[in-house]
């Protein structure tokens, strides 16, 4: 499913070539983190993922890293996985990295597949959450561009990130080449975004077949993932 149809605005077409994108509807299709598999091995990238579910005769339609990671590969920040705590939520205000670039936010999913995108500071944890990933900085809050991206900057990476639609879906999004924060929180904003979540640079991948798209190799912490129901 893409962001975009054959009427779209000029403007969006091209957008659409300068990145790779996925909607999900949490309500009708299975999305899922990851981090480590039943013997503890952290699944690292994509490929071992998919490994991992067919053996379990399971499909992974999308994945895509999930959120900023220590040397260990363990989730920096809030990390739940079905209902679980694995990591504890960091509001520490400064420090080293785009996760300190205030204000930094949440992912999360509940039990009842609904999906939210909030600053730290306003995440309240309670036990219908499912699944959360922290990172930072946020891209879109409360429909506006985070106050420090200065437009046409030079600090160009690959990016990607993941806010929530007008209509409770879920935009993932990833540059196909380097991007600086302001266009990639400009494209969330495009889409209606009222809040988006950066989750990561350079390391960032995507997987999804469906747009042939498959890069299955990389080192992350976190994976979110969708499966074929």
């Amino acid at each position: 499913m893409g962001c975009f149809s054959a009427d779209a605005p000029q403007e969006e077409q091209i957008e659409e070539a300068l990145v790779i994108s996925y909607i999900v509807d949490p309500l009708k299709q299975d999305v899922r983190f990851f981090w480590k598999d039943t013997t503890g091995n952290n699944y690292v990238n994509f490929e071992k993922l998919q490994i991992d579910l067919q053996k379990q005769n399971k499909e992974l339609v999308f994945a895509m890293n999930g959120g900023m990671y220590n040397r260990d590969l363990s989730p920096q920040g809030l990390y739940i996985e079905a209902g679980k705590t694995y990591a504890k939520i960091d509001r520490k205000e400064e420090g080293y990295g785009n996760f300190y670039l205030q204000p930094n936010g949440i992912f999360y999913l509940t039990k009842d597949r609904k999906g939210v995108v909030c600053t730290t500071q306003d995440f309240v944890a309670n036990a219908a959450i499912e699944y959360a990933t922290q990172s930072g900085p946020m891209l879109v809050i409360a429909g506006a561009i985070h106050p420090k991206f200065r437009k046409g900057s030079e600090n160009l990476h690959i990016r990607n990130g993941v806010g929530v639609l007008p209509d409770g879906k879920l935009l993932f999004a990833m540059s196909k080449n380097k991007i600086n924060l302001y266009d990639i929180a400009s494209y969330f904003q495009q889409h209606g975004c009222e809040n988006a979540l950066y989750l990561d640079g350079f390391v960032s991948k995507t997987y999804l077949p469906a747009k042939n798209w498959k890069q299955e190799k990389g080192k992350f912490g976190v994976i979110i993932g969708e499966i074929k129901r």
